[in-house]
């Protein structure tokens, strides 16, 4: 990925320290459900991950009553995407990526002048980042994370981390236009090794599928991925295919939110 050479500033229990990414490089993901509680056994037993306190990293929850409003997914102990659960039932069940910024309030305003909309404005978690919800001029849905005592993943691009995001749009053309003014560094820049594609929707989904981002997850063996899915009550929704940069299956989990497997 690319990197500048500072230090992002950690969060306690983490091993080792993580380089601060160049603005627009995915730096976290978490998952929207309905039941917390499911959405661990199930990510748990197909990635391998534990869960530790709430209301950690850039979810979009606090703990409450129920003690199981957000929570840290870890992969041998580091944080690599937290699960949240919904507040408003009529909220989609949906895996969401956010986007590294040094200035979540300057980059709301250039994804405003780009034809963008902030659906909801930089707000403060806790003493960990400032998050805030984007859509671009497609509609597709993404976050924003400025880090304050949480970076972002401890770990990615192995085997149970985050990996890729793929965007389905109805224009490519457009959303390089588009991410490219946000992003250009991270995507363009001489040192890129961007996480993050473009594609036509029609090229994977049905026609009528709305534009998204795809968070993909590294797999040793996507085969036997697929079948863990299965065993665990979730579906596969677009089998494996070929890409550039590896296999990929789309699937959903028990609860409905739709990720993909990626074997490169």
């Amino acid at each position: 990925m690319a990197e500048n050479g500072a230090s992002a500033k950690r969060t306690s229990g983490d091993p080792e320290d993580v380089p601060a990414c160049s603005e627009g490089v995915p730096c976290w993901v978490d998952a929207q459900l309905s039941d917390v509680e499911a959405g661990k056994r199930f990510y748990g037993e197909l990635f391998g991950w534990t869960f530790g306190e709430p209301a950690a990293g850039p979810a979009k929850g606090t703990a409450d009553a129920a003690g199981d409003a957000s929570v840290w997914a870890r992969l041998d102990g580091v944080p690599v995407a937290a699960l949240v659960r919904k507040r408003d039932g009529r909220m989609p069940t949906v895996w969401s990526v956010y986007f590294h910024t040094p200035d979540a309030a300057a980059l709301a305003e250039r994804i405003r002048a780009g034809g963008g909309q902030i659906v909801t404005p930089p707000h403060p978690v806790g003493g960990l980042g400032t998050t805030a919800l984007a859509a671009d001029p497609d509609g597709a849905v993404f976050a924003l994370w400025q880090p304050d005592g949480h970076p972002g993943f401890g770990r990615r691009h192995e085997p149970g981390t985050f990996t890729w995001t793929e965007l389905y749009t109805r224009d490519t053309e457009a959303a390089n236009t588009f991410y490219g003014d946000l992003f250009h560094d991270a995507l363009f820049g001489p040192d890129a090794d961007p996480d993050f594609g473009r594609a036509p929707v029609s090229s994977v989904f049905p026609a009528e599928m709305p534009p998204h981002f795809l968070v993909h997850f590294l797999v040793g063996d996507v085969e036997a991925a697929l079948g863990a899915v299965a065993r665990l009550g979730g579906r596969v929704r677009v089998p494996p295919f070929e890409t550039s940069y590896g296999g990929v299956a789309v699937v959903s989990d028990d609860q409905g939110a739709s990720f993909a497997l990626l074997q490169r």
